[in-house]
């Protein structure tokens, strides 16, 4: 690809922090960054060659994402590639979480997701092209203790975008969803539930020690967000999925096969669930 513009959100730290330094180097890319607070951008003014557009975008509110979508296209004229990149992490068991975070955590991982997108659709159908890239986690295929709620937004943004895709296919609009392992990010700072239940004393230590992830994942934000700026400058297939290190592969790997092999087996007893309606 190239001479298109990109959106990404949430790129004050992180992913797309560095996703949006590899943009605004590139001179065939135009970028349009999105923050919470505009502070947070300012270390793409060394890169200011009139090709940058900063705006002020928290994706739960409806208004700023029109406003910056609108805005952007006078400058730009299109929007070529959104990168979903904006979300939240959330470490406690199940029973303990509060709901209130939970309902935080589902408003920003997946329907601000969901409301950027709705309002970029409009300009990539009338363009009759696109890329949508939802980041989302292996912990959207497969999930650990503690991490059930942040999967449950991850298992819905799979969903999503998987649907979407079939959707939009046939408009010349593309949907990639990437898969990271954990990685060195301030997500990994994100809200705790500790354990209060001795039932649950086992995960304690795993929820406490949840934001040292920020310094001793292997993820490794910088070849993350090179490859997925790669991936699409290379202007190939576009990959469906897009698993990114070693845990997001064998785990998605493993928890693929384990499903395939558990339905293999029941298949003689799952056909007969249909039944003729005579």
């Amino acid at each position: 690809m190239t001479n298109k513009t990109w959106m990404i959100t949430g790129t004050s730290s992180g992913f797309g922090k560095n996703l949006a330094e590899f943009v605004a180097q590139d001179s065939d890319s135009n970028l349009i960054a999105t923050a919470r607070k505009m502070d947070d951008l300012s270390y793409l003014d060394q890169y200011n060659h009139g090709q940058i557009f900063k705006v002020l975008v928290d994706v739960t509110n409806s208004d700023q994402i029109k406003n910056a979508v609108k805005t952007a296209q006078k400058r730009f004229g299109t929007i070529d590639v959104l990168v979903n990149n904006a979300g939240l992490g959330y470490f406690g068991t199940i029973e303990e979480s509060n709901d209130a975070d939970i309902r935080q955590l589902f408003e920003v991982n997946v329907f601000g997701l969901a409301n950027v997108t709705k309002s970029i659709l409009p300009t990539m159908r009338a363009q009759n092209s696109g890329l949508i890239i939802n980041i989302s986690s292996v912990l959207g295929i497969t999930s650990i203790p503690t991490f059930g709620w942040y999967s449950a937004t991850k298992f819905a943004v799979e969903g999503y975008s998987n649907a979407l895709r079939q959707e939009v296919n046939s408009l010349g609009i593309k949907v990639m969803v990437v898969e990271p392992s954990g990685a060195r990010t301030k997500w990994n700072a994100g809200k705790t539930a500790p354990v209060k239940l001795d039932d649950y004393s086992d995960f304690a230590d795993m929820i406490n020690n949840a934001a040292a992830g920020e310094t001793s994942a292997p993820g490794d934000p910088h070849m993350i967000a090179k490859i997925i700026f790669d991936t699409v400058k290379a202007g190939k297939k576009i990959p469906n999925h897009l698993p990114l290190g070693e845990f997001a592969t064998s785990g998605m790997k493993n928890e693929l096969s384990g499903i395939l092999s558990e339905i293999e087996q029941l298949y003689a007893t799952s056909i007969k669930a249909d039944t003729s309606a005579e």
